[in-house]
Order: structure tokens, then C-alpha cells, then sequence
């Protein structure tokens, strides 16, 4: 019995387990390769406004359209 939408589920419950809200375990849990360690993605810094936004419309962050560069880069790593 799986949860609606969650891509991985795993991640997710230990996420929760962590304290994480529902909504942001979801977030995490949903994103492309989501429980994938890596360090294979480049510094937000050298991604484009337009990588950053779709990032940040991907992972559900409210406003990013009104977002500077700088302001994306921010709420990305605080999501």
C-alpha cells in the first residue's frame, strides 16, 4: 500500500521520521532522482536564472516568478 504520489517512499517516511513537515518530505521525495547521493550537480551559482526557476517550480517554491537570481539560489537551499 503506497502513498499517492510520493516517488519515493522510503525517503519519504525517513524524512518524516526526521521531522520533516509532509508537504516538504514530499517536495524532496518527489524530485528527480530523489534518495540519489551524489554531488554531481553543479554550484547553484553557475546555473542559469532560467535552471534555477525551473528548479524552484519543480520542487513547488510560491513566488519564483518575482525572483532574482540571487533570491532563487536562496530559497532552493532553504526549500
Amino acid at each position: 500500500m503506497g502513498l499517492p504520489n510520493i516517488k519515493n517512499e522510503d525517503q519519504y517516511e525517513a524524512l518524516l521520521e526526521k521531522g520533516y513537515s509532509k508537504e516538504k518530505a514530499a517536495r524532496i521525495a518527489n524530485t528527480p532522482n530523489a534518495g540519489k547521493k551524489g554531488g554531481k550537480s553543479k554550484p547553484y551559482e553557475t546555473w542559469t536564472k532560467s535552471e534555477l526557476y525551473h528548479q524552484a517550480k519543480n520542487v513547488g517554491i510560491e513566488g519564483r516568478s518575482k525572483m532574482d537570481k540571487e533570491t532563487l539560489i536562496r530559497a532552493l537551499r532553504n526549500n
